[in-house]
């Protein structure tokens, strides 16, 4: 079942999207169910499996080429880790890549994260859909942020 059709079907080669769990969190059935209806979607969808440490996420972005990159956090880490990832993308001349946080983020932290450069924010109950139609935004136009989304 496709979601919504998707500028990434429409050419032949598929956008990829790095789809990551940092940190110790062992919970990934909400990284898996959006990376799948990313993939529904038309996207190539790489996803890093558990346990993944900034520099292994940031390794994985420039291996694969992928122009946006979308992590799951539900362990409280998401500031120390975003700001590693964010240092990392830079260092590695990838600082356009687009980023997406979801996960179990106080409502506090989503400025911090904004200010860091997260291009959008997904907290529980997030719908499938609108994460989808974030990235078609996101990737169609690079640069805006849309902040938090749910």
């Amino acid at each position: 079942m496709q979601l919504h059709a998707s500028p990434a079907t429409s050419t032949t080669t598929r956008t990829r999207v790095v789809v990551a769990k940092p940190g110790l969190d062992g919970h990934d059935r909400g990284a898996k169910v959006i990376a799948r209806a990313l993939r529904d979607a038309g996207y190539e969808v790489i996803y890093t499996g558990l346990h993944q440490t900034a520099e292994q996420i940031v390794a994985t972005v420039v291996a694969e080429d992928a122009p946006l990159l979308g992590m799951s956090i539900l362990s409280g880490a998401h500031l120390t880790v975003v700001q590693r990832v964010m240092e990392l993308l830079r260092v590695h001349d990838v600082a356009d890549t687009q980023v997406l946080v979801g996960g179990i983020i106080p409502e506090a932290d989503i400025t911090e994260l904004e200010a860091m450069g997260v291009d959008a924010v997904f907290t529980p109950g997030a719908d499938i859909a609108g994460i989808i139609r974030t990235v078609e935004s996101l990737l169609a136009n690079p640069d805006i942020t849309v902040g938090q989304t749910c």
